[in-house]
């Protein structure tokens, strides 16, 4: 989870300390509705500078007042949920449909099918991959281009987490632990014939709940886990984001960053970590970057650069979608992994039972890393080998990609023709390794009785 300039870190659940809440998201809310007249009027003044039968639209004055209203009214709106936007897939090098499905659901997350429909059935069975986005800030969507690269070859399902601002107080809290239960049972909806590729902030969750199930000989656990960019152990080449939660404490937390939910929104008074804040932290990495970004798309627009100025709205209107997060899983998360670093110093728990990474011995492991990784530096994901100590070593594997960012361990041209290959490979490996021990195993149990 980043983290961002304004930090973020979990007090522990059910500490019953109260959560001093900021009045800023009301202040927000506010200056968004002052806005509305503003935005309205730039939006049609863009569309008088556009029209082709005005003379002044073919002029480089024109040109740039379509422009500017169009910059204004951008980068005040809010952006809601984009679009899953997959209507199809090519498998086998056919163009075969694909239906977006909800198959499972809790007031907080939906499980999604993306249901391919075959005119003719594969042959053999393809993997069943369950994907779970991360819940740091930003809509399940950002992880399309993850979905788009195993859909070919892969039954695809992803956690599609909820914005706490549109969860009512009459559905309950939601915390790290609520997040572990849901993650097993996912597991069990799909009765354990899946692998699960965890992306950033869902890393120590899923090892979490792995781990449980393990503990508990729970037959329902995945084949394997991959942990791609997550904080397994966030003292490890610590990034800003780490550093920041362990200098301000969890008490500059819980006063300055937390919100109640302004009205209209069904999520009424429940206290959350607003999204614009974890954008502002996001942006805030990479200010510089974002403002080279925004004067291209000025000169695009003006130069009538039509497909470079898309592919910038395309991007941001994904980028700039922000998602509320309650407040006892924010503070509870930041608490556990970058301020007490809980999971590594083997101190974590799950309803107050111990998680405990060394029961894990029937699931494979796969961790990927960004070298550039500017939010979980590298070996914090790699760490989480460490703590498996049981699982067998033709079954547990590392890779770091070299030349991407965060971003880039699970998006973009180099995760398509580079990481998400390696992954494929590893689930085909992991489950034949796996049937390899268990033909041993009952070759075994029939000398034991024939003896």
């Amino acid at each position: 989870m980043a983290i961002g300039v304004f930090g973020g870190g979990p007090a522990e659940a059910g500490s019953g300390t109260p959560y001093f809440s900021s009045p800023l998201y009301w202040y927000y809310e506010m200056s968004h509705a002052a806005l509305n007249p503003s935005r309205a009027l730039a939006d049609a003044t863009r569309l008088y500078f556009k029209n082709p039968i005005n003379p002044l639209a073919h002029t480089h004055f024109g040109k740039s007042m379509a422009a500017a209203c169009e910059m204004f009214e951008r980068s005040t709106r809010r952006y809601g949920k984009p679009d899953w936007a997959i209507s199809s897939a090519l498998v086998g090098g056919e163009r075969v449909p694909v239906h977006v499905r909800t198959v499972w659901e809790r007031p907080f997350c939906r499980l999604v099918h993306f249901e391919r429909q075959f005119e003719h059935a594969p042959r053999i069975k393809q993997p069943r991959v369950l994907i779970v986005a991360p819940m740091s800030g930003h809509y399940a969507t950002l992880v399309r281009g993850t979905v788009e690269a195993f859909l070919p070859k892969h039954d695809v399902y992803v956690t599609d987490w909820n914005d706490a601002r549109m969860v009512p107080l009459s559905a309950g809290r939601f915390d790290l632990d609520d997040y572990v239960d849901y993650v097993i049972s996912l597991f069990h909806f799909l009765r354990g014939d899946c692998h699960v590729i965890a992306v950033c902030q869902p890393s120590v969750p899923v090892l979490a709940a792995v781990s449980r199930m393990e503990a508990e000989d729970d037959p329902y656990v995945p084949y394997s886990m991959t942990l791609m960019g997550g904080p397994i152990d966030p003292r490890i080449n610590p990034t800003a984001v780490n550093t920041l939660a362990v200098k301000r404490g969890i008490e500059w937390f819980r006063r300055h960053v937390i919100a109640k939910v302004p009205w209209p929104h069904p999520g009424f008074m429940r206290e959350v970590y607003p999204g614009f804040l974890q954008l502002s932290g996001f942006l805030g990495m990479n200010f510089d970057r974002h403002l080279d970004a925004q004067k291209a798309m000025f000169s695009h627009l003006i130069a009538g650069d039509g497909d470079s100025a898309q592919k910038h709205r395309d991007f941001y209107d994904e980028y700039l979608a922000a998602m509320d997060l309650t407040a006892e899983f924010y503070l509870q998360t930041v608490e556990t992994v970058f301020i007490r670093h809980a999971l590594p110093e083997r101190q974590m728990t799950h309803r107050g039972t111990p998680v405990d990474p060394a029961a894990i011995h029937r699931v494979a492991l796969l961790t990927i890393e960004g070298e550039h990784d500017d939010i979980s530096g590298v070996g914090q994901t790699e760490a989480a080998h460490r703590l498996c100590v049981n699982i067998p070593a033709e079954l547990k594997a590392h890779y770091l990609q070299l030349g991407v960012g965060h971003y880039g361990v699970f998006n973009g041209s180099r995760f398509r023709a580079e990481i998400a290959p390696r992954i494929a490979d590893f689930m085909v490996s992991s489950v034949r390794a796996f049937n390899l021990a268990a033909r041993g195993q009952n070759a075994a149990v029939s000398a034991l009785r024939l003896a």
